[in-house]
C-alpha cells in the first residue's frame, strides 16, 4: 500500500469514530505524512457546593420584669392593723386589680393618714367632674414628668395607656406631653397644670382665660388645679421615701 492510501484510511478511521468517543485529530507534519494526535481527556467539572441552609431566626421573648418593689419605701414604718373599712378596700383592690397598690401599703402605718389619702384620691380621680378620667390621669403624668417621680410616672403612665388604649400616648405623656398629638383643650389643660407645677407664682388671669376659651368651666379649672396640686404633693412624698411602684405596672396595656 502506498503512502497516499494509508493517509486515506487514517482519515476514514477518524471520520468513522462513534459519537461520544474522542475523535483523533489530524496533524500535518513535515514531509506531508499526517500523524494521529489524540484529543486531551475531558476535565471533570465539579458541581458547585450546596449553599448552607439559612439559619432560622430565633423568636425573642420579652423577659419578665425583675422585681423592683421591695421594700415599698425606704423608711422603717411597720404596717398597722387595718380598720374594717381599709381591710375591705384592700380586698377590693386585690379582687379588681390583682394587687394592692404600693402607695396604699406605704400609708398603712397610720390608719388616719391612709383613710384620708384614699378618700382624697378617689374623690379627685374617680368622682364626678367635667374632666374625664383619662384627662385627670394625663394631668397626673404631666405633673409627675415635670417632677420626675418614678412611682407616679410608672403607675399613672399605665393608667393613661389603659384608659386611652394607646400605648404611644402613655409614652409621650411620660417623656414629654408636648410631642403628643393632643387636642387644643388637652394641650391648654396640661400647659396650665405644668405651669402650676414649675412656677406657680406666675399663674395669672390670662392662664385661666385660656382654659375658658378651651371649653373649661370655672369648676373644671378648680379640678385641674386640685389634681395638679395633689400629684405635686404625692410626687414629693414618693421621692422623699423612695416609694417603689408595683412591678406589674410596667407591663400593663403595652
Amino acid at each position: 500500500m502506498n503512502k497516499t492510501n494509508k493517509s486515506v484510511k487514517t482519515a476514514d478511521k477518524a471520520a468513522s469514530a462513534k459519537p461520544g468517543e474522542a475523535k483523533p485529530s489530524l496533524h500535518a507534519i513535515k514531509g506531508g505524512k499526517p500523524a494521529l494526535v489524540k484529543s486531551p481527556p475531558k476535565l471533570a467539572v465539579s458541581k458547585p457546593a450546596a449553599k448552607p441552609a439559612a439559619a432560622k431566626p430565633i423568636p425573642l421573648k420579652a423577659a419578665p420584669p425583675a422585681a423592683d418593689d421591695a421594700p415599698v419605701i425606704a423608711l422603717n414604718l411597720p404596717m398597722a392593723k387595718l380598720t374594717p373599712a381599709m381591710a375591705s378596700y384592700f380586698k377590693k383592690c386585690q379582687d379588681r386589680l390583682g394587687f394592692v397598690p404600693n402607695v396604699l401599703v406605704a400609708y398603712a402605718f397610720d390608719m388616719t393618714k391612709l383613710e384620708t389619702f384614699v378618700a382624697m384620691y378617689n374623690d379627685l380621680m374617680l368622682g364626678e367632674s367635667g374632666l374625664s378620667k383619662l384627662e385627670r390621669e394625663m394631668i397626673a403624668v404631666a405633673v409627675s414628668s415635670q417632677n420626675r417621680c418614678y412611682y407616679c410616672l410608672t403607675a399613672h403612665g399605665a393608667a393613661v395607656r389603659q384608659y386611652s388604649r394607646d400605648p404611644l400616648l402613655g409614652e409621650h405623656m411620660v417623656m414629654n406631653y408636648r410631642v403628643a398629638r393632643l387636642s387644643k383643650r388637652q394641650r391648654a389643660m396640661l400647659d396650665f397644670a405644668v405651669k402650676l407645677t414649675a412656677s406657680p407664682w406666675s399663674v395669672e388671669e390670662a392662664d385661666r382665660e385660656r382654659l375658658r376659651r378651651g371649653g373649661f368651666s370655672d369648676r373644671d379649672i378648680w379640678d385641674i388645679s386640685v389634681v395638679a396640686g395633689f400629684f405635686n404633693m404625692s410626687n414629693r412624698v414618693a421621692s422623699a421615701t423612695d416609694m417603689r411602684p408595683n412591678t406589674v405596672y410596667h407591663g400593663q396595656a403595652r
